[in-house]
């Protein structure tokens, strides 16, 4: 079983590259933004008991996925209000099922990041599509969060999202 774990900033690609890899793989996509929209419906944005559910949905559909040796990906944007603990307690989910998880960081350059933010398509999920609230964001301090690990780092910038699901693919057969 595995997780692949994509991570990245805001307008990197993550959703994007994720629907190519799920295409390539036959793996589910786990959407971080549907635990979010689940969990907010119920809890404001960061509060405790919405840093607590979140975590704990997010933990169990692994688990369950692990329990079940049903690999996956999962999207994630690090950011101030997820728990330092959660990358470890995720692989401690994975690995107590004998699975792996892969952590993948898609990267691009600022200046394609915010022509990406603004795209009509983010709008549709309810993601962040202001470039002026991701700035205001990064600057106070939101997008902070430990370095994450990673097995393979790819730069979307001048790279089609298909490329990029098939490097990502080609990685995950040579396991």
């Amino acid at each position: 079983m595995l997780l692949v774990f994509i991570h990245g900033p805001a307008a990197v690609g993550k959703l994007t590259v994720a629907r190519e890899l799920a295409r390539l793989t036959g793996f589910p996509l786990f959407h971080n933004h549907l635990t979010v929209d689940l969990v907010s419906s119920l809890f404001a944005f960061g509060t405790p008991s919405f840093v607590s559910l979140r975590e704990q949905i997010w933990l169990a559909a692994f688990a369950e996925a692990a329990g079940n040796d049903l690999s996956l990906i999962f999207t994630f944007n690090p950011e101030r209000t997820v728990r330092d603990e959660f990358i470890q307690n995720t692989i401690a989910v994975i690995e107590s099922a004998r699975g792996r998880v892969v952590f993948v960081e898609l990267t691009c350059s600022k200046a394609e990041l915010g022509q990406r933010m603004e795209e009509p398509s983010r709008k549709q999920f309810g993601k962040l599509a202001s470039l002026e609230q991701y700035r205001s964001l990064k600057s106070a301090g939101a997008f902070e969060f430990p370095k994450l690990p990673s097995e393979i780092s790819i730069d979307t910038t001048n790279q089609s999202p298909a490329v990029t699901a098939k490097l990502i693919s080609d990685h995950l057969a040579s396991l």
